[in-house]
């Protein structure tokens, strides 16, 4: 007997099903029209309970600039996150068609271990990773905690994990037979790798990028600790922003919502832009034909 997944339409009535949507967008919605309009409101009206202010201060986009230094925390972002993401997704790819194409000994535990360190807390590793960093640090003469190559290095161990467990769903749904094709044609394994496997498996690619870059972009823990003044993150700057006040009493409401809908603009931007390779990369594995 086979199996089918039921339509919408048979599950809940079109008017119980828009409501439900609704609902949903309500929910996901309200938090970032909320922090817009206090993005925007006086901190006073803002501490004082007021829903909608007496007046809008877009002076909040303009302050929290030299209130602390979110530009260079941007910076600083943008590169580690980018360049981990890069490395994550270029190291998984080559790790991915060796766990899908070659069989050997372990291979079976080494994909469990993938999972299963995506479920480890990242508070797990603060200790261990300062200690390393200081001791080789101290051995290379070199400080590594503070610098943003370390963090970059932090932000590896956990995108990996994460970008070949993408990419191993993403390659095991192309046929091998389109690699047999190509070594009858005298390409070699770096050949059918080059020529066949890098142009079907982009949307797996681009999957694994963003997710990647999102991971270090959004990381607050491993940054707070491990970067210094010059390279500090957005996020650092934003928990900076949180603890500023104003006039000794008022927190800057205003300025910190304000530096958080910046901070959300690239994630926004991201999804915009590989939208379709993002819906299409993460269910490419999902059904095998």
């Amino acid at each position: 007997m086979n199996w089918r997944p039921r339509e919408p339409e048979a599950v809940l009535p079109d008017g119980l099903r828009r409501l439900v949507i609704t609902a949903m967008a309500a929910f996901a919605g309200i938090p970032v029209l909320f922090m817009l309009l206090m993005s925007v409101t006086p901190d006073d009206q803002v501490a004082a309970g007021k829903l909608w202010p007496t007046h809008f201060a877009f002076s909040n986009y303009l302050t929290m600039w030299s209130t602390v230094s979110l530009a260079d925390g941007l910076f600083n972002s943008v590169v580690a996150a980018l360049v981990a993401a890069v490395v994550a997704t270029l190291v998984a790819v080559g790790a991915a068609y060796c766990l899908t194409r070659f069989v050997f000994s372990g291979q079976r535990p080494f994909l469990v271990s993938l999972v299963m360190m995506q479920s480890l807390p990242q508070s797990l590793l603060i200790l261990p990773l300062v200690v390393v960093f200081s001791s080789l640090g101290n051995a290379l003469g070199v400080a590594i905690i503070g610098s943003r190559g370390g963090l970059i290095v932090t932000y590896l161990t956990f995108a990996l994990p994460l970008a070949t467990w993408v990419m191993v769903t993403h390659l095991r749904a192309i046929p091998a037979s389109l690699e047999e094709a190509g070594l009858v044609d005298g390409l070699t394994r770096f050949g059918t790798l080059r020529l066949i496997i890098l142009p079907l498996s982009w949307p797996g690619m681009v999957v694994a990028l963003v997710f990647s870059f999102l991971l270090g972009w959004n990381d607050v823990l491993y940054a707070s600790i491990l970067t210094g003044p010059d390279t500090r993150t957005a996020a650092v700057q934003l928990q900076q922003l949180g603890q500023s006040i104003e006039g000794g009493a008022i927190p800057l409401y205003g300025q910190l919502m304000g530096a958080s809908v910046i901070c959300a603009i690239p994630v926004v931007v991201l999804y915009l832009a590989f939208q379709r390779q993002l819906t299409g990369g993460l269910t490419s594995g999902g059904v095998k034909g």
